[in-house]
């Protein structure tokens, strides 16, 4: 071969200075990142949110050439194009991303090859109507029937090399299982395991990936008889229609309503539920265990508190989740994340990388166990078409890491293995996953019989109460009177989470639960400081941190998690705090002196003895405060002190009551956006059944209607119904549980919402308001 030949060879096949002079169907110029997007390459599968960061900072709708979709990496983006099945129809999800050559239809045509639509892609009214009838044995209650039989399999295969010392768990477990579990669900006989994984390889290779022509005829040939062994199985059952699992309740719902369980319809769906049911659990599982063995103090964090597991499940499935990217078609000419969309245009909805989005996640590159928000991955997508069968996957998830963490806590990853992943657009996890341990230390050799059984089981986001950290008390100071500031830090001298001004933490000692926003140096990494009210009055828990916690104490934290961030892009900042609210107000003010902005900080209080934090602020804030103390006569004028505020103006406010229903005032006669405050207390949340009504929510997005009952919370009607509503203080303070009003008029009973924004009611807070009417509308 000649030096031409050689640096021919050499070369890149694609042109992409020609893909970059080409224009977006929009008719703007495609970029040089757009046109070098490749997600068949390995650096795209290996992390993808990390092959995607320049998007999400840079271009977060950006079209690609070389698929020929537009691809939207930002989370509220992400989220916005699954909410709308009407508007981004979800037909292109099963589409060949490699068109076929005419030799492929020819094989495909062979075989009676004719997969057509599946609830996966199917768009309405057809696709809601037959959720309808086939979604009853997904719901929470069903599926826990499951579990005693993932949990005996789980220890069956295990038992099989616990004393090798060595595994592919790929290979040894995480495959079969899932797949045994999933043959089991759907009622399907589980001869022909190893065929159907290699089946399941054709499958997604033929649909999401991009083989050669010569490659494709192989594929091809794997996915005919792929359809044929599908369609075999289907007459079988079809035969025989009074089996169990749910393909049996599908063909019976199809003798009972033909003409929405169509014959043609469960054709499809028998080949592609053979494929889905359990690939993504299989790589779902491999991808945590991955993750967590490779973030060791992570697995260590769930050896020592296995009541982490649910939560580590979802922060797993939100780092490393199985399913990276899924596909929509605008039926009509829009506009996503600003960028112009014609009608007919495809694209490609990269989950993997919405959910790494500084935006929505706080820290989103760290493996966080405590992180209170993971639950709101979009791994499972969202809205009508969300994945029916998250709660299977979640729950073999779970019971895996249990196992594990019972019987090999000592695992470690084999070093220098290479991770080798299926290249395609969507769907990730290990080929092999090799670990060793050394079995003289498993737990059943060295305490025999002491290993504890693993806690009740439930289904569902996780619990609150167990998403905290142990943190010890490193100093106690008086700030004043009834005033006690806590420095916190890790025990074993870790690095804390990092937080940004306006962020709380919630305290949990003695069985209290209280929140305390941040007053520390942000850039601290070492420790959280909170300062504390004692308020003898008050429901018990300041009391006990006041009186009960000293230096060197431990106790558990959850958070941080900021739901009163600055909007730093405004003109000019005016803090406002009354008492014990300077706290976030302290962490603003940092964040501003370091960011140059113009602010000015305005403090009240009853005597300097009743104000916290006042040498500080008076050394590193003191051309900017302004204290209005009332022992000494002084009184702050809102009035007059907000007399200039204009659209480039922010005002931030913590306190009383009385000081923010003040502020709502006077905020009426100012620009949309300009006030934005945080109380420190509510009423009681307490449910009172005999002065409630019931009414219906019914959920827009996903097309199903909930009933909430007198003596029920919308929040745990909706957690019941198998909906991931995420909640935080459950008192209607923090604004986690909000969810979005389309129509019906609210009930609001929360400290979140403006004035405005109750009236305008297009937001409701899920853990303690309700509908005022017999029904709502809510976009879920």
């Amino acid at each position: 071969m000649n030096d031409q030949s050689l640096a021919s060879a050499s070369r890149c096949p694609i042109d992409h200075q020609a893909l970059a002079r080409a224009a977006a169907p929009n008719g703007c110029p495609v970029s040089a990142g757009g046109a070098a997007f490749n997600p068949f390459e390995g650096a795209y599968m290996q992390a993808p949110a990390e092959y995607l960061r320049w998007a999400r900072e840079q271009e977060p709708v950006f079209w690609s050439p070389q698929l020929g979709y537009w691809v939207v990496t930002r989370y509220e983006d992400v989220k916005a194009v699954f909410r709308d099945n009407i508007l981004f129809s979800p037909s292109v999800a099963l589409e060949k991303i490699t068109p076929a050559t005419p030799e492929v239809a020819q094989i495909l045509e062979g075989y009676g090859y004719a997969m057509r639509r599946t609830m996966v892609n199917e768009d309405e009214p057809d696709h809601m109507a037959r959720r309808r009838l086939l979604t009853d044995a997904f719901l929470p209650e069903r599926l826990m029937d499951y579990e005693p039989t993932v949990r005996a399999l789980a220890r069956q295969y295990m038992d099989r090399f616990i004393d090798q010392g060595r595994a592919d768990l790929v290979a040894e477990m995480f495959y079969e299982i899932p797949l045994n579990i999933a043959l089991k669900f759907l009622g399907v006989p589980d001869e022909g395991a190893e065929q159907l994984r290699q089946f399941a390889v054709a499958h997604t290779l033929n649909t999401w990936g991009r083989p050669t022509p010569q490659e494709q005829l192989e594929i091809a040939d794997n996915v005919g008889k792929f359809w044929q062994v599908a369609q075999k199985i289907l007459a079988d059952m079809m035969a025989q229609p009074d089996g169990e699992g749910w393909m049996y309740e599908s063909i019976r719902q199809h003798h009972r309503h033909p003409d929405i369980v169509t014959a043609s319809y469960l054709q499809s769906m028998m080949m592609a539920i053979l494929a889905a049911a359990h690939e993504t659990t299989s790589n779902a599982t491999a991808n945590a265990f991955m993750t967590l063995l490779t973030h060791r103090k992570a697995w260590e964090s769930i050896c020592a508190n296995p009541a982490l597991i649910p939560n580590a499940v979802e922060e797993c499935l939100r780092v490393a989740g199985s399913i990276i990217a899924w596909r929509r078609m605008a039926t009509a000419d829009t506009t996503v994340g600003g960028v112009a969309i014609p009608q007919g245009s495809k694209l490609l909805l990269v989950q993997a990388s919405a959910n790494f989005d500084t935006r929505h996640f706080e820290n989103p590159d760290e493996v966080d166990l405590y992180r209170e928000n993971a639950v709101e991955h979009l791994t499972f997508g969202y809205g009508a078409h969300q994945c029916m069968g998250k709660n299977i996957g979640r729950m073999q998830m779970r019971v895996f890491l249990e196992e594990f963490v019972r019987r090999l806590p000592h695992i470690h990853l084999v070093e220098g293995q290479q991770f080798e992943f299926l290249p395609n657009t969507s769907f990730r996890g290990p080929a092999q996953l090799w670990v060793q341990w050394d079995p003289a230390q498993n737990p059943e050799r060295v305490r025999p019989g002491a290993m504890q059984e693993p806690a009740p089981f439930y289904i569902g986001p996780p619990a609150k109460d167990s998403i905290a950290r142990t943190v010890v008390v490193r100093e106690k100071h008086a700030e004043g009177t009834d005033l006690l500031r806590f420095v916190l830090a890790d025990p074993h001298g870790e690095a804390l989470p990092a937080w940004t001004a306006g962020a709380h933490v919630d305290l949990i000692a003695g069985g209290f639960r209280r929140k305390y926003s941040l007053c520390g140096r942000a850039d601290d990494r070492h420790s959280l400081q909170v300062v504390v009210q004692r308020e003898a009055q008050g429901r018990g828990g300041s009391q006990h941190f006041c009186d009960h916690i000293a230096a060197g104490s431990t106790l558990q934290l959850s958070g941080p998690k900021n739901l009163f961030g600055l909007d730093e892009s405004a003109r000019h900042f005016v803090l406002i705090a009354g008492g014990i609210g300077i706290t976030p107000m302290v962490a603003m003010a940092d964040r501003l002196r370091r960011l140059g902005k113009s602010y000015e900080l305005h403090y009240a209080g009853r005597s300097r003895q009743h104000m916290a934090l006042l040498a500080r602020l008076e050394q590193d804030h003191a051309d900017h405060l302004h204290l209005y103390i009332k022992a000494d006569g002084q009184r702050m004028d809102l009035g007059r002190l907000l007399a200039t505020v204009d659209e480039g103006t922010r005002v931030y406010a913590c306190g009383p009551d009385r000081l923010i229903a003040a502020l709502e005032t006077l905020s009426e006669q100012w620009p949309a956006n300009v006030l934005h405050f945080e109380h420190f207390s509510a009423e009681s949340a307490v449910l009172d059944p005999s002065k409630e009504h019931a009414f219906v929510a019914q959920l827009k997005d996903s097309n199903v209607s909930v009933t909430v009952a007198a003596d029920q919370t919308l929040l745990q009607a909706l957690q019941a119904a198998g909906f991931d509503v995420p909640c935080d203080c459950g008192e209607g303070l923090c604004g986690t549980c909000e969810v979005a009003v389309v129509e019906g008029e609210g009930d609001h009973r929360d400290k979140v919402l403006t004035k405005a924004e109750r009236a305008a009611n297009r937001r409701l807070m899920a853990c303690c308001s309700r509908a005022a009417g017999d029904k709502i509308v809510l976009a879920l």
